[in-house]
Formats: structure tokens, sequence, C-alpha cells
């Protein structure tokens, strides 16, 4: 399958080309020319199918006619060493546990398929010879850091240089990323993260850069990093089937960069069974307004709770519109919004705990909102639970009053020597920071 990019100004390329360069020349976005809709009678049975083998279905609907049927379900089958249960929040709302992964949150499916996916390519013929390692370059506000990081360390032929705003992502995601040393290198961005998104996108427009170094991007730009991501929601349904509750189904997206939200929109246009979506938001709420006025406007991102979901300029936003054919009025139809503050977001924590004994980390809380505040008669809701509450400590305690355990997996980073390099958010500081150390 060909796939195109979003500002329509270059030729459409191969399933081995958008993964290993991420960005299009033109710098838009890579699509695929069709999403094709799956057959009845995989709905019809889906509840009785396990998640892996849910995910090699769908991975085979997305990039089989590129990848032998079996090296993509090893692929697939090695990403997700793990299972993302369904859980009871409350009456009418369930959520999806995506943190069951090593860095528990949920870009750990879409790192973790993408580092086997650039490993298969980077071996054929589809990719640029004579230029050293693969550098990954990913901007973090974040869980993207850490799920990247740990996805690709170790993998031989590919340098990983994480961009993160200095002082904006909570200490133990810092460490997560930052302690690792082999093949990942930490770049604490003295700005916010989109300053950090912003180098990443000039370092691929930039001639010089290009013509020395192999870069791609771990982001949600990457097609390989965003469209796994549709795997959960196939999950999500397969599970509440089982429980005789798939029908009028609304799932709740807390979204910053949109990668996430974007990846089950592609698994509605597979048919999937979803009534509607929610983009549940922080005070970065350009999205948002969006949905109230048909004006995009990008701006500066503020510092919240929810630090994940702290993008004033979402990247995959252009994924939607072109979805869509650019239609305000078709975009309505099928996603509405809510933002909320961070007042909002520690009280959800607070309620939601004290009620249903459920603990939400910043992000589910704000999902948690969205459904609880616009969720209709007869319909069902699943917000999907991104993180770990442990992985914003000192957050959840204090709204909960209680002491949080923090994970083994988690803990064991703490002890580690944290390992960044100083970078400033001018370009040319970055660019000459690259030519001087990537490979």
């Amino acid at each position: 399958m060909k796939y195109y990019s979003t500002n329509h100004q270059t030729q459409p390329t191969s399933l081995a080309e958008a993964v290993t360069t991420g960005l299009a020349p033109d710098r838009g976005l890579y699509m695929p020319e069709q999403i094709k809709t799956l057959p009845q009678d995989f709905f019809e049975n889906i509840q009785g199918m396990t998640f892996q083998q849910i995910a090699c279905r769908v991975a085979e609907n997305f990039f089989g006619e590129d990848i032998a049927t079996d090296d993509l379900h090893k692929i697939v089958c090695d990403t997700l060493a793990f299972d993302c249960p369904v859980v009871n929040v409350g009456g009418d709302i369930w959520t999806l546990e995506l943190f069951h992964g090593p860095t528990l949150a949920f870009k750990d499916v879409g790192a973790r398929f993408m580092a086997r996916m650039l490993a298969h390519f980077s071996k054929s013929a589809g990719c640029a010879e004579g230029k050293g390692d693969v550098n990954v370059l990913v901007a973090t506000s974040g869980d993207t850091g850490s799920a990247v990081a740990n996805g690709f360390l170790g993998v031989d032929g590919v340098h990983v240089f994480v961009l993160y705003p200095k002082g904006k992502v909570s200490p133990i995601q810092e460490c997560q990323f930052t302690t690792l040393g082999r093949n990942i290198t930490a770049l604490e961005v003295d700005g916010t993260f989109d300053d950090c998104q912003a180098l990443v996108k000039d370092a691929f427009a930039d001639g010089e850069l290009n013509a020395k170094l192999r870069l791609t991007s771990a982001n949600s730009i990457n097609v390989a990093r965003f469209l796994p991501q549709s795997f959960y929601y196939f999950n999500a349904y397969a599970r509440m089937k089982e429980r005789g509750l798939a029908g009028n189904l609304v799932i709740c997206v807390p979204s910053g960069n949109f990668g996430n939200i974007t990846a089950g929109l592609f698994a509605w246009r597979m048919g999937l069974p979803v009534k509607r979506f929610i983009a549940a938001n922080n005070a970065n709420d350009v999205f948002l307004e969006y949905l109230k006025t048909g004006q995009y406007s990008p701006r500066p991102s503020v510092r919240t709770l929810a630090n994940a979901m702290d993008v004033g300029a979402p990247s995959n936003f252009a994924r939607i519109l072109d979805l869509f054919g650019n239609s305000h009025e078709d975009i309505c139809k099928v996603i509405s919004g809510a933002a909320y503050t961070d007042a909002e977001i520690s009280k959800a924590i607070t309620d939601c705990h004290k009620t249903y004994g459920y603990t939400l980390d910043p992000h589910g809380a704000c999902g948690w909102l969205a459904l609880r505040d616009n969720l209709r008669e007869g319909e069902t809701g699943v917000f999907l639970e991104t993180a770990h509450p442990a992985k914003f400590k000192d957050t959840v305690e204090q709204a909960i009053g209680e002491s949080v355990t923090l994970p083994s997996r988690l803990e064991a980073f703490t002890h580690g020597e944290k390992q960044s390099v100083a970078m400033t958010a001018a370009f040319a500081d970055f660019k000459r920071y690259l030519l001087d150390n990537a490979k």
C-alpha cells in the first residue's frame, strides 16, 4: 500500500519509506491510501479472541500487503507481551487500562511495535544506504519519551534522541528516559513541548541534516507509532461485547497530540461499531475550540497536572481533517469534546476514589469527567486510562489523601543516574548537536 502526505505536495511512498523517514518531504503526515473495512464475521466473533489475536488480524488489514504474515505476527506478538483489561469504574462507565506495558503507559504498544518494524525495514532495500545508524528523534511531554526509549533500548543500528521540556515532566517520567544511556540520549530543552516538537519537525525539513543522517520520528506523527494504537479500540469492543455491553458504545480519549484518538477513528473507519468519540482535554483546549467554532487556532501550550496532554498545536489534527475531508460538520457528527482545569482534574481523582474506590491518573481523570458529563441515556462509556497513577505520585496522593505504592518497574528507574544534555530551543543549536553527535 502507498502512503500519501496530508499536505499533498509530494508523491505517495511505500510503508518502509514512511516508517523510516517519519515525516513527508513536504512536512505533511503520512496517511494510507486506503482504509480497508474488516469483514462482518470478525466483529461477530471478536469476543472470543485474545488481544493478541485481534491485533494480528487488524495489523494484517493495515500492513499485510507490505510485510509477510509470519513476520508481521511476530512483530505484533513480541509487542503485546501483556494485556489491557477492562474495569468497571462505576455505573455505565468503564475504563480500558492501557498501563500494563513495560513503562506503565499506553504508548508502550506503539513504541514497541515501531521499534520492531523499524528493525525489520532497516535491513531492507527500502532504507537509505550509507548514512550510518537510524536516528530516532522524539519530542515528549511525558510518557512518549519513556515508552520510546525503553522500546528501542539496545536495538542495533538505532540511536534515540529524546527531547523533553525542562521541568515540565514528572520526576518518574524523567527517570524513565534519562537514566538508560546506551543508545538513548535525553535532551533537556529549555522550553515547552511545542518547542521540542518544532525542533523535531525542523530537523526533518533541513536538507543538510537529511543528506548526512538517517532521521525518523517515534512521535505519533510516524504511521508505525500511531496506527498500532487502533488495537486498543478493537480490544475494548471485544471485552465489552463479552459482557453484553457493546451496544451504543461511546469511547472517550484523553487527548494531547491526538495520535491515540486518530487511531480510534481509523478503527471506526475499519468498521468498529462505536457510536461516537469524546476527546477529553485539559486547559490546552484548541481542539474543543475548533469543534465549537470551526476555527483551528494553535497557541503555546500551558502547563497542567495532566502534562502528557500539554500540547498547543496537536500534530494529528492534520490527519483528522484529512480523514473527514476537511469537513467540520462531519467531524462534529463523530467527535465531541470537553476540557477541564487542574482543580477539576484533582477533584475528579478525589471523587472517583472516594465513590468507586478506583484511582485515576490526571489524564484518566479528564476521560472519566468527560464521560460522566456527556454520556447520554442508553449509552455505555469506556474511557482510556493511559498511565499508572503512581507515575504522578505527588498529584494523586494529594488528591486521595493516601499513599500510592510505586510498582517495582517504576521504582527501579529511580535508582539510575540522570544523564541528560542541556539544549536551548534554538534550531541552530539542535542542528549543530546532531551533526556533531549523531551517527
